[in-house]
């Protein structure tokens, strides 16, 4: 998952891998196949709208409670719209079997507040070497 919207044209934007956490690792109240060990951040009562690609297959993303559903083509950009009205974690997965392990590739998408969001964003961009643009 890459936040491109938080950097200057010159520097890295914060980036991250987000992987499906092992049975015998999840924690007592963790959902098995759905639980990730980096969750996909955004603001709640927002109106975002994710970029979606793929580097390597096809991939076809849902999260049924947000109303999402948006293939990941590689070379391809698609923009989908998600409106989460209340704070929490949404899950979704991998939804067309096309190839190995697509049925492990769950996604967790959290919904925080607009104070949560910033400081979220503020410690990954510093974490990426970044820094974010101000307007002079």
């Amino acid at each position: 998952y890459e936040y491109s919207d938080y950097n200057s044209s010159d520097e890295q934007s914060p980036t991250f891998d987000s992987y499906m956490i092992p049975e015998e690792d999840l924690e007592l109240g963790q959902s098995r196949l759905l639980e990730v060990d980096n969750r996909v951040v955004v603001p709640a009562k927002t109106h975002p709208r994710p970029i979606i690609t793929s580097a390597d297959a096809l991939h076809s993303r849902a999260v049924p409670s947000l109303g999402i559903k948006c293939d990941a083509v590689p070379g391809r950009l698609n923009q989908t719209s998600l409106l989460p009205l209340r704070e929490g974690v949404y899950y979704g997965q991998c939804s067309e079997i096309r190839g190995t392990n697509h049925a492990f590739m769950p996604i967790a998408v959290e919904a925080v507040s607009l104070k949560d969001y910033v400081s979220w964003v503020l410690a990954n961009v510093e974490l990426s070497g970044g820094s974010i643009p101000t307007e002079s």
